[in-house]
Parts: C-alpha cells; sequence; structure tokens
C-alpha cells in the first residue's frame, strides 16, 4: 500500500550502501545454519573465503585479542565497551568494512584508524560518543560509509570530518545536535545519503548543501526547523527523496523546491504549516515521474481560504500521489473545520 511505501521510504536512510561484504557474510551464516554446524558460544564466528576473513563477535562471546592478517570485514557489537585498545586494528590491513555498533565507547585513540586505510564502511551507532577529533580520519580517503547515529554528539566541527574523500552516507541521527558549522560538507562532492534527523536543530547553515552537489536523499525529520529558506535546497537537482516531517515548520520560502528537478518524494507531514506561497509547488508534480512515490502534507494545521488557491489547483492535479489524504484536514476557518483538505480544493 503506499502507507507502506512511505514507511519504507522514511525508515533505512543508508538504502543503497555499497558494501557487498555484508550480504556475503550473512550468506555465509545462513550456511552454517543450513548445515546444522553449532559454533561455540565463547568464540566468534569466523569465515574464510577468497576474498579474506570475516569475523563477527557478540556476546558471550570473547573479544579476540589479535585478529587473522587477512580480515576484510569485523563486527564487534553488543559489548557495552567504553574502549578499545589504540592496536586493535594493528595487522588487518585490508580491513573494509568494521561495526561497532551497541556498545558504551566514549571515545578512541586518535591512532585507532591508521592500521586500516581501506576501510570503507564504518559503523559507530548507538554509542556514547560526545566528540571527535581532528585528524581522526587522516588516512581514511576510501571511506563510504560512516553511520554515528544514536550517539550523544551536541555539536560538530568541520575538522573532524577531514580526510574523507569519498563519503558518500552519512548518518548523524539520534543524536543531541543543536546546531552544524558553516562549511561542514563543502568537500563531499560525492554524498548521496544525509541523515540529519532526530536532533535537536532549529536552523541550518545557507551553504550546507553547497559541497555535495550529487545528493539524493536528504533526512531532516524530527527536528525543530521553523523555516525553510529560499536557498538552501537550490544546488539539489539530483535529489529523489526530502523528509521535513515531525519539525515545526511554519513557513516554507516559495523558491524553496524550486531547484529539485527529480523529486519522488516529499514529506512535509506533523508541522506548523496553515499556508504556503502561490508558486512554491511550481517545479512539483509536473513530469509523469515526479513525485511517484508520494507527497505528504498532512497533519498541518491548515486555514483553507484563498490563500491556498495555488495549493488546491496542485492537489487536483496531483491527488493520486498523496499520503494519508483523510488526515490532510482544514483547522480553519471555522465553516471549514475538520475538512479534508482535498475536500476543500475539489469545492473551490
Amino acid at each position: 500500500s503506499s502507507e507502506r511505501l512511505l514507511q519504507r521510504g522514511r525508515g533505512g536512510s543508508l538504502v543503497g550502501w555499497d558494501s557487498h561484504l555484508s550480504r556475503i557474510f550473512l550468506l555465509l551464516l545462513f550456511v552454517v545454519s543450513a548445515q546444522g554446524l553449532t559454533p561455540n558460544p565463547e568464540a566468534c564466528l569466523v569465515f574464510s573465503s577468497v576474498n579474506g576473513s570475516s569475523i563477527s563477535c557478540q556476546p558471550p562471546a570473547q573479544i579476540p585479542h589479535s585478529l587473522p592478517a587477512d580480515t576484510i570485514f569485523l563486527a564487534v557489537e553488543f559489548f557495552n565497551l567504553t574502549q578499545l585498545p589504540a592496536d586493535f586494528l594493528q595487522g588487518v590491513p585490508n580491513l573494509q568494512e568494521l561495526h561497532l555498533s551497541s556498545n558504551r565507547l566514549e571515545d578512541f585513540s586518535p591512532k585507532f584508524l591508521l592500521p586500516v586505510p581501506q576501510l570503507k564502511v564504518l559503523d559507530l551507532t548507538r554509542n556514547s560518543l560526545t566528540g571527535l577529533f581532528p585528524g581522526f580520519f587522516r588516512v581514511s580517503a576510501a571511506l563510504c560509509t560512516l553511520v554515528l547515529k544514536g550517539n550523544q554528539l551536541k555539536f560538530l566541527e568541520a575538522s573532524w570530518l577531514h580526510g574523507l574523500k569519498a563519503l558518500r552516507h552519512l548518518d548523524l541521527s539520534e543524536n543531541q545536535l543543536h546546531s552544524l558549522p558553516p562549511g561542514l560538507l563543502e568537500n563531499f562532492t560525492d554524498l548521496l545519503t544525509l541523515d540529519l534527523s532526530n536532533n535537536q536543530l532549529q536552523t541550518l547553515p545557507p551553504d550546507l548543501l553547497r559541497g555535495p552537489l550529487n545528493l539524493e536523499r536528504l533526512h531532516l525529520e524530527g527536528n525543530r526547523l521553523q523555516v525553510l529558506g529560499e536557498g538552501l535546497l537550490a544546488p539539489q537537482p539530483k535529489l529523489r527523496y526530502l523528509f521535513l516531517n515531525d519539525n515545526r515548520l511554519a513557513s516554507v520560502a516559495a523558491g524553496a523546491f524550486r531547484g529539485l528537478q527529480k523529486l519522488d518524494m516529499l514529506d512535509l507531514s506533523n508541522n506548523l504549516l496553515t499556508t504556503v506561497p502561490t508558486g512554491l509547488w511550481t517545479s512539483l508534480g509536473k513530469a509523469a515521474r515526479n513525485l511517484k512515490d508520494g507527497f505528504d502534507i498532512s497533519n498541518n494545521p491548515w486555514i483553507c481560504d484563498q490563500n491556498l488557491a495555488d495549493l488546491y489547483r496542485w492537489l487536483v492535479a496531483n491527488e493520486n500521489k498523496m499520503f494519508f489524504r483523510n488526515h490532510t484536514r482544514c483547522a480553519g476557518p471555522e465553516a471549514l473545520k475538520g475538512q479534508t483538505l482535498l475536500a476543500a480544493a475539489e469545492s473551490h
């Protein structure tokens, strides 16, 4: 259904990781299960292939003191670790994926990543990081995916990310960010996915998206944004998925969406929109493929008067792409209170 499609679009922001190793690793797990082999519960799961070794450690397994020299995939998860030894990755120069999620890691040695210059995926989901430091990624030119979801970051410094030249997916969701520094993403020209959802952002730097000009997915939902200005999205002709739901948006500039030429999904639900300016929708929904995955403007306090005439016309032309139409209702004026916005549009 369309609702399920929307939920699928909202979740899993790092869709399309270019990580084949994870899939190979899961396939090997399946093969072991199918053969009826019972791994030792105190040992990590180790699989060897022509490409190298893949290792997964979860409690009650013991974390290894040394790793096979050909290790390419390493997962050490759910251990409640607060720190790892500075030389933990010594001797595995071909490591490509490192998953350290669901621990309590508070910081790292500045030299932690130096032994693994080929690392492509670093997953630090659900830890206790309050910051990084300049130079941490100085040899991480190959890193494509960085996940810092669910940590305790209250601020960022652009220098923390210096050295990341190939980054395609950046997940900073579920932290405590109040603001972002200017120039944060200026060198990330290959970035495809940016997830800033579920932070405490009230404003965004106007230059935030002027570096990553190939962005396809932008998650800003679950923040405290009040205004969507004219220029923020202007440099994003390839953007396909835009999530602005669950903010405090009361104002959207007339030209806010003007540069979006390939948008497939737009979510503006659960905001404070009462009206929108004439011309906002001009560039959206024109071609058959535009907004092909739908749009959501539900649960806003719409005032259904003549100021919505432009939106009414657009809604009637694009109603087949509209999610949750029964939750998209007028909050005023009194005569139309509770009526669906689509009904108001069709009778206008």
